[in-house]
């Protein structure tokens, strides 16, 4: 059969899509970009927050129209939305055939191939030896090291549905990054709801530290970048610290969502500290990694947020000076433990925040990045720009893909650019979140590219395949 595929929400789920469409392809079915053309298409779905399950509910109902024009004949659900909404979906989406919750993955071959699918016997993670094909670029892919969560914010529901905190063997997670960088990856973004956590059931201390070590020191014919994403504040030691500081092949790069900076609103959420806490251990991260990169995101309109509140927030932005920041609106969700709070802010209260914090940061940022004006960097080439046919686009170390911003390269040096190739650039302008380099380089000696297949998701859907931010 040939199968097509919808991955919606962030890099986790996308790894869950691409497990899927590898025990797929062993079992011998065909994939297919085109649901047109399919015979079976599989929605894997977020249900974060509700823009993203209303996206879910509007995907899974674009897809059900190609059983009345194309050739599928069979709709498959899978994901979040399932966990959180399996009964719904049952009675109020009779197009749907097949349901496939987080901890279902593995039968995701029964669920096409029209046989039941069975409750889920345990928790389920993937490991170095589960079918997989990569959907991303061919020279970078996520890892996932852990599943499921164990912290208690108010506001999240993700434990619900991914369960408790499980990480994947050391081996596994080794033996899986030493086969992607031999077929040709140069980037690896190890991902997990906490990925700071890792190792803590195992009984393994500063395992991620740990981890990263091992990772830096794996041989790889070619230059190679490991960066790791969504970190908890109280939980990034010095050992930490000093493990990415002493390897080069570890971005100097820190993604730790912080959520707020007021001591009242964290306590609320359940998490805990103060903006006074955090501007120390910025402190610490910046005199511990010259040069780091730091990314975090925060949460404006928490039920109990008042204008005082919203003023120590802003003024902690304004002090700690991150490279980037993502700002969200409070998402009053039904299963959260949020969702009973008294407090509530204005929808209109919300958008005004968000506006206003992300103003502030867009000036931080355009100053931070006008001091690359004149600097040398080394940038991954991604390829040519969806911007402009005259233009390239790479990223430097403190851009992760899809999130954050992208180094432009208006001059190749008269030497032809390769999508993966490493090379270095001179930043000629700053934009607000975005910077524009020339090539000063020729190309990277040695390089071929990565020898591991390429599979698209199905195209023509705007959200895919991930969504910036979570």
């Amino acid at each position: 059969m040939k199968i097509g595929f919808v991955s919606l929400g962030c890099p986790k789920n996308l790894v869950d899509t691409e497990v899927m469409m590898g025990q797929l392809t062993a079992r011998g079915h065909q994939l297919t970009p085109h649901p047109g053309e399919a015979d079976v298409i599989v929605v894997n779905t977020c249900s974060f927050i509700d823009p993203a399950k209303q996206e879910s509910v509007d995907t899974i109902l674009e897809m059900a129209a190609f059983k009345k024009t194309g050739q599928a004949r069979r709709l498959v659900v899978a994901g979040c939305l399932v966990e959180r909404y399996r009964g719904d979906i049952r009675a109020d989406l009779p197009e749907v055939d097949a349901l496939v919750g987080t901890n279902q993955v593995d039968q995701i071959v029964s669920a096409c191939e029209g046989d039941a699918v069975q409750p889920a016997s345990s928790a389920y993670l993937y490991h170095d030896l589960t079918p997989r094909v990569l959907s991303t670029p061919r020279h970078f892919a996520y890892v996932k090291i852990a599943e499921g969560c164990d912290h208690p914010c108010t506001f999240c529901v993700i434990p619900q549905y991914r369960g408790a905190f499980r990480s994947r063997r050391f081996e596994s997670v080794i033996s899986e990054a030493t086969r992607l960088f031999d077929q040709g990856v140069r980037e690896i973004n190890l991902i997990g709801q906490d990925t700071t956590c890792y190792g803590e059931d195992l009984g393994i201390r500063d395992g991620l530290a740990h981890l990263l070590a091992r990772l830096a020191e794996i041989p790889s014919p070619h230059r190679k970048w490991v960066r790791f994403l969504y970190a908890y504040p109280n939980r990034v030691t010095q050992h930490l610290l000093d493990t990415i500081a002493g390897h080069e092949s570890l971005v100097k790069y820190i993604d730790m969502p912080l959520q707020h900076a007021s001591g009242s609103v964290l306590k609320r959420m359940k998490r805990g500290s103060n903006g006074d806490f955090f501007l120390k251990l910025l402190e610490r991260i910046r005199k511990t990694i010259p040069g780091v990169a730091i990314r975090s995101s925060f949460i404006v309109g928490f039920p109990g947020e008042t204008e005082s509140d919203f003023e120590e927030l802003c003024s902690f932005v304004q002090a700690a000076r991150f490279d980037r920041l993502g700002v969200f609106s409070y998402s009053d969700e039904d299963t959260s433990e949020s969702f009973a709070l008294n407090g509530k802010v204005d929808a209109r209260t919300i958008y005004n925040r968000k506006r206003r914090l992300m103003s502030i940061q867009r000036k931080i940022s355009k100053a931070n990045n006008k001091r690359w004006l004149g600097r040398e960097a080394e940038v991954l080439v991604e390829g040519p720009s969806a911007e402009s046919d005259l233009l390239w686009q790479a990223r430097l170390t403190g851009q992760a893909p899809d999130i954050d911003g992208i180094c432009y390269l208006n001059d190749d040096n008269g030497q032809p650019l390769r999508a993966g190739e490493f090379r270095r650039v001179r930043i000629s302008e700053a934009l607000d979140y975005d910077l524009v380099g020339g090539v000063i380089d020729g190309p990277e000696s040695g390089w071929r590219g990565p020898q591991q297949p390429l599979f698209p998701i199905l195209s023509g859907h705007n959200s895919l395949p991930i969504s910036r931010g979570q």
